[in-house]
């Protein structure tokens, strides 16, 4: 089983008007410093704030009318979009998280007015009580990543940048369950086969890299990062996430807590963007010289639902606390 182009345009025209036709513009920092043309597609424009509601907006839509409600487990962007379409529609919404979640994160879905449970030290504890209400209440799950209606829905994504830029060399995607990634790689590699797809993650926790290393789904333990939106894992069971990221993406790159701070701070001070950790991990393997710039090259803006007192820790310079550790602070620019 696999996303189709067709699927991704059926998903356009579904979320059309709502989630849809974010800016891509050119960062005029980031193309000096490549020494290449360097994109950014805005999604923290979208009304949740992030990318997840074009997938959670498909997803929804399909739920049959007599649906008890839908639940999902979240990191928290896709539990939003989960929130708002859920509203849209009057259906009941739980979301199920972990206590690694940031705060914000969570009153932001309450105050779309779902209901939201938190549930064990994981995404996987999070996923278990999604599943028990599904099993109990007869609730509908839509799972954050491995959804053919989500990867569809996040596709879209991958469709308007590459219609707007057809010539596009690279584009450097957020990674961590993998709808995001294998939506857009599908969308982009069926309007131009030669674009270069590259997943881009933190180097703790890289549930879906070291998945496609070892051949298969496997467990990761899960880890507090300033990228907590790519936090998880991608399932034992995975069915379509998994084989997708392995088969379409050109490679996958790691990158440091460091080397994501660095990247927030850029974005913020050159481009005067807020923006998520999970949001500058493309960024973050440009700066870092991870990834070399060869051509034109874009990246996707995933989310601006950030706790901003962290965020103004990092651009203070201050240390950071990242569960048991301790991310040392940085000035930019000294």
């Amino acid at each position: 089983m696999s996303i189709k182009i067709e699927d991704i345009l059926s998903a356009q025209q579904i979320i059309k008007g709502v989630a849809d036709n974010t800016p891509f513009i050119p960062s005029p920092y980031m193309t000096k410093y490549a020494g290449q043309e360097f994109l950014m597609k805005m999604e923290i424009m979208q009304p949740i704030g992030a990318f997840k509601l074009r997938g959670a907006m498909n997803a929804v839509a399909s739920v049959p009318g007599d649906a008890a409600g839908v639940t999902c487990c979240s990191t928290g962007n896709h539990g939003r979009g989960v929130a708002f379409a859920a509203a849209r529609l009057g259906l009941r919404a739980i979301v199920c998280m972990s206590s690694l979640v940031p705060q914000a994160k969570v009153e932001g879905i309450k105050a779309l007015g779902a209901e939201v449970r938190i549930v064990g030290k994981s995404q996987d504890d999070a996923l278990a009580e999604s599943r028990r209400l599904v099993e109990l209440e007869g609730l509908v799950e839509i799972s954050p990543f491995d959804d053919p209606h989500v990867i569809a829905g996040q596709g879209t994504i991958g469709l308007e940048i590459i219609n707007v830029r057809p010539d596009l060399h690279r584009l450097l995607v957020p990674l961590s369950g993998g709808g995001l990634a294998a939506g857009v790689a599908a969308a982009a590699k069926a309007v131009n086969p030669k674009v270069q797809v590259i997943g881009i993650t933190m180097d703790r926790g890289a549930a879906m890299h070291h998945s496609i290393l070892a051949g298969k789904p496997i467990e990761v333990e899960e880890v507090a990062s300033l990228a907590d939106s790519l936090g998880g894992g991608i399932e034992l069971n995975n069915r379509l996430s998994f084989a997708m990221c392995r088969d379409l993406l050109d490679g996958i790159v790691l990158v440091s807590e460091e080397e994501i701070r660095d990247a927030m701070q850029v974005l913020y001070f050159e481009d005067r963007i807020i923006a998520e950790g999970a949001s500058c991990v493309g960024l973050a393997a440009v700066l870092s010289g991870k990834v070399k710039a060869e051509g034109s090259t874009g990246t996707i803006i995933t989310g601006r639902n950030l706790d901003m007192n962290i965020f103004t820790a990092i651009m203070s310079g201050q240390d950071v606390l990242l569960g048991e550790r301790r991310l040392k602070g940085k000035l930019y620019g000294a």
